[in-house]
């Protein structure tokens, strides 16, 4: 069996689409032999110090038990502006953008993938935090990045029949981040004919998959596979259904409602060697990135504003004489 680590987690963070809580995401990680897991919650950065509180404590008992830490990796999924200018504010296509995985590499990754974010958000918003590749070309020093689900500009490109599209995509992120920028594959097929879910998402992954596994070997960039986890365990896949029901004003029973595949649990490592058992590659890369991924602490001292006192007022020796 092949070692693997989750690099593509939404946690309650990922608001009102997320359902995991960090602490059990962590604990069934250590449970299952994981080495380190990221968290890339949809557009922000929101859940990462209590990630890193949450791993703090669990290595300080591993490092008891004399065991290897287990290694946090700070990310985000971020929003790329569709038509390639984070300020562009005025169609349908301006409103979210391209799905990117973006992980810190270390500490100055970190602060970059920081200044991404919060950009985003102040200049970037519109319906949702969005980027762009000006920004990316900015701050790309000591990230690692994956093309996403299908919903990011490369698999997207590929569903929509634009090869040239998704080739110029990928020749952009290889030519930007190198050997740091790896094409994703999602596998999300519905076994079950009993449950209502999405069946309509593994055929596009599959169809997306086969080119994306194509051009990989063409421009001789690594596979990486990822589980787009949204809940904890299989058994919590209804009361995330009942979750996006909140997120978007729809009633349980609606037809015409968004529906997942139910397939977004945070997968064990048997799980997931069992669903990508003919890539290997793909999940030794999981690992390879984790490997990447430098240990740092994100903890500082309070930045405590400093007020000037007026002379008008008079010093502190004074006030303490008066009093």
């Amino acid at each position: 069996m092949e070692d693997f680590v989750h690099l593509h987690v939404h946690t309650y963070y990922s608001i009102l689409d997320g359902q995991s809580s960090i602490k059990k995401l962590v604990d069934k990680a250590v449970a299952d032999g994981m080495k380190g897991m990221a968290i890339t919650d949809h557009g922000d950065m929101f859940g990462i110090k209590e990630f890193h509180d949450i791993c703090n404590g669990v290595n300080k008992q591993r490092k008891k038990d004399g065991l290897e830490p287990f290694k946090p990796i700070f990310g985000c999924e971020m929003y790329v502006a569709r038509r390639g200018d984070m300020h562009l504010k005025e169609t349908r296509d301006d409103q979210g953008g391209y799905h990117l995985i973006v992980l810190a590499k270390n500490a100055n990754g970190y602060k970059n993938l920081i200044k991404l974010v919060s950009n985003s958000w102040v200049d970037g918003f519109y319906s949702r935090p969005r980027t762009d590749r000006h920004e990316l070309e900015k701050y790309h020093e000591d990230l690692i990045v994956c093309s996403a689900c299908i919903a990011g500009e490369v698999p997207a490109k590929i569903l929509k029949g634009d090869i040239a599209g998704a080739r110029e995509a990928i020749e952009w992120h290889k030519r930007l981040w190198g050997d740091d920028y790896y094409l994703e594959l999602q596998r999300h097929e519905v076994k079950d004919p009993t449950i209502r879910a999405n069946r309509e998402t593994f055929p596009l992954q599959q169809q997306a998959n086969k080119v994306l596994i194509e051009l990989a070997k063409e421009y001789g960039i690594k596979l990486v596979c990822t589980n787009d986890a949204h809940f904890v365990d299989k058994e919590n896949a209804e009361a995330h259904d009942h979750l996006l029901c909140l997120s978007t004003g729809k009633d349980l029973d609606d037809p015409t409602r968004m529906l997942y595949s139910k397939q977004e649990w945070f997968k064990t490592q048997q799980e997931m060697n069992d669903i990508f058992s003919d890539v290997p590659e793909a999940m030794a890369n999981t690992v390879e990135i984790l490997n990447k991924v430098e240990t740092y602490s994100l903890d500082a001292d309070p930045i405590m504003p400093f007020f000037p006192i007026p002379e008008s007022f008079g010093t502190e020796e004074e006030w303490r004489h008066q009093r």
